[in-house]
């Protein structure tokens, strides 16, 4: 984040996907640190947590959106209310990666912006599954094409998951002086060189 960039209090952080690929889960992780292998539909589901940062209340908003496409305007307005996206595909479902370019497209129509706060998740990347999404072509189609950050994870076995969030609330320029904030709960984020594949689970502050 730049010196220059206006530091935020009230953050909402939004995950968009196609049904089943593992949205909730990755909220469920960063908050609860559990796993609930069980798919449960969700159709709208917001998340706040406070934060005290530097004597101020800092407010962190988690968006957890329907992966059915019976919803437009309700995803529409998801969209307009938000400051950074995780757009998150399963990497054993290439049409579920197909979705996360249509939500994309979306999102800059949405936004009027070209370069919008933008994640892509790559998640159920756990070892042993069949994978049908390549992560060198996704990592090239949204790192170099869009100019949006990859992230591979893993829900079920807490790959990533904060680096997921980490991104989110760079992008979204959330006070830096949250790191800390962040680094009490028994979780804590990577460091900058364990970023996408191949994955890397750590128990550090080192950012922070």
């Amino acid at each position: 984040m730049s010196l220059g960039a206006k530091e935020k209090s009230h953050v909402r952080l939004v995950f968009l996907g196609a049904a089943g690929v593992g949205k909730t889960a990755l909220i469920r992780r960063f908050l609860l640190d559990t796993f609930e292998p069980k798919h449960r539909r969700t159709v709208e589901e917001l998340h706040s947590k406070e934060y005290e940062v530097s004597g101020a209340t800092v407010t962190l908003e988690i968006l957890d959106t329907s992966g059915s496409y019976s919803f437009p305007a309700m995803r529409k307005l998801s969209i307009q209310n938000s400051d950074a996206f995780a757009l998150v595909y399963a990497v054993d479902d290439a049409e579920s990666f197909e979705s996360v370019k249509s939500l994309r497209e979306e999102i800059l129509e949405v936004k009027e912006d070209k370069f919008p706060p933008i994640v892509v998740v790559g998640n159920k990347a756990e070892s042993g599954g069949e994978r049908q999404v390549p992560a060198e072509d996704a990592l090239s189609l949204v790192e170099l094409d869009w100019n949006s950050r990859f992230v591979e994870t893993s829900a079920k076995d807490n790959e990533n998951v904060l680096e997921v969030f980490r991104e989110l609330l760079q992008q979204a320029r959330l006070p830096g002086r949250l790191g800390p904030a962040l680094c009490r709960r028994r979780e804590t984020f990577p460091s900058e060189h364990a970023l996408r594949p191949p994955m890397n689970k750590t128990n550090s502050c080192s950012v922070c």
